[in-house]
């Protein structure tokens, strides 16, 4: 059973930075992906960031993201980070982290695939 546990959410101002960390324990999968999603009150959850963690390499972001959020992997410590910086209010939201299968050699983006997930961490960026 996969168990994902994250940390490093909090509070900021627009203009901040914030480093989420997932710990993955009893990876299940050859070749699979991490990701990091987030979801707003009142909206669907979106893909932000995800990465090959086993079995090859790439990195994908949502456009939103792109050029401000860098997703890494430390397979040695079982980590995912996700670092966030120049962070806007539209950026506040539950972040999670969640584990699934590769597509097609590719890490999707679409939540439904992924069939592991942690609680979540709470960001919120201030205005």
């Amino acid at each position: 059973q996969v168990q994902l546990e994250e940390s490093g959410g909090g509070s900021v101002q627009a203009g901040g930075s914030l480093r989420l960390s997932c710990v993955v324990s009893s990876y299940v999968y050859s070749t699979g992906c991490v990701g990091w999603f987030r979801q707003a009150p009142g909206k669907e959850r979106e893909g932000v960031a995800t990465t090959v963690y086993t079995g090859g390499s790439g990195t994908y972001y949502s456009d939103s993201v792109k050029g401000r959020f860098t997703i890494s992997r430390d397979n040695a410590k079982n980590t995912v980070y996700l670092q966030m910086n120049s962070l806007k209010p539209e950026d506040t939201a539950m972040y999670y982290c969640a584990v699934g299968g590769l597509i097609a050699t590719r890490c999707g983006m679409a939540a439904k695939p992924y069939p592991y997930w942690g609680q979540g961490t709470q960001v919120t960026v201030s205005s």
